[in-house]
């Protein structure tokens, strides 16, 4: 199963999504790179450090630049027309999604179709830990029971 097509079926299991903002917004992780870690079974350190410095590329070019414009966006912004800016906000969301799953596209490339053979813990500790500044474990174990 793609990369894709897994985190679609995982965003709908009960707590991912709470799971995965927690992580994003309170510990400054990657959600897209975590869920590739985890799909993966634990990429080996050399697949982690080339998928940390895609994501870490394109979050600052790109998904973090969109969501930022589509929280901007919630508020209202008089004398903008709500609607009109709700509308808007909605194509900037998709075209957020749209973000996303090009770089899961990316990560998944990086995996090389090779398992890891890691448990989803293992896998989010390590991917954490790639990522610069870890997410502390009771957090990664709340996603981690989730994916389960």
């Amino acid at each position: 199963m793609s990369l894709w097509d897994w985190t679609l079926e995982a965003y709908g299991q009960v707590g991912v999504p709470e799971a995965t903002l927690a992580l994003q917004d309170a510990h400054g992780q990657n959600t897209s790179f975590l869920l590739w870690a985890v799909w993966a079974e634990g990429p080996d350190a050399q697949a982690l450090a080339q998928g940390v410095a895609a994501a870490k590329a394109w979050d600052a070019k790109v998904l973090v630049p969109i969501r930022d414009v589509r929280r901007t966006l919630k508020a209202a912004i008089p004398p903008v027309d709500d609607g009109a800016r709700e509308g808007l906000r909605e194509d900037v969301k998709a075209a957020e999604l749209r973000a996303e799953r090009v770089l899961m596209e990316t990560l998944e490339g990086l995996a090389g179709g090779a398992s890891g053979g890691r448990g989803a813990l293992a896998s989010l500790q390590a991917a954490s830990a790639a990522w610069g500044r870890p997410a502390p474990d009771d957090a990664l174990a709340v996603l981690a029971r989730a994916l389960s």
